[in-house]
């Protein structure tokens, strides 16, 4: 048990850890390699977004880059913290008038908001860069 959590979970953490990161590396990539910073920006001027132009940048680079951490294992906590703020953001300004189910609705951005706050409080788990460089520590 390390952590306070057995293997088992840390595993399941790990599972979690890994797919969220697959979702978010692949929007951050849409974002980044498909539609670009200006479609990306006119959307966000669309509903309002302040700074349209600066969020998507920094939208697009928390995706593709904090999805990356995930995936890795690398920094996971922190990774996790503004993809999870990024989610709150979405589900208040975008999904949240759409009520509950997908497509519109706040159905798969709450899912991702919560994976992340756990993701922030638990950590990387099993299989992660952050435990081999804390491992090297010892």
């Amino acid at each position: 048990m390390a952590g306070g959590l057995t293997q088992a979970q840390g595993w399941g953490i790990t599972v979690l850890r890994v797919i969220v990161g697959i979702v978010f590396l692949a929007h951050g990539g849409q974002k980044l390699f498909v539609w670009g910073f200006s479609n990306v920006a006119g959307f966000f001027g669309q509903v309002g977004i302040p700074f349209p132009m600066l969020a998507a940048i920094v939208v697009t680079l928390v995706e593709f880059l904090g999805g990356l951490a995930l995936l890795l294992g690398l920094f996971s906590r922190w990774a996790a913290i503004p993809l999870a703020i990024n989610m709150l953001v979405a589900i208040l300004v975008v999904h949240l008038r759409g009520g509950f189910f997908v497509p519109e609705g706040v159905e798969f951005t709450l899912t991702l908001l919560a994976a992340n706050v756990a993701l922030a409080l638990l950590g990387s788990g099993e299989a992660s860069v952050d435990r081999l460089l804390g491992k090297r520590k010892v």
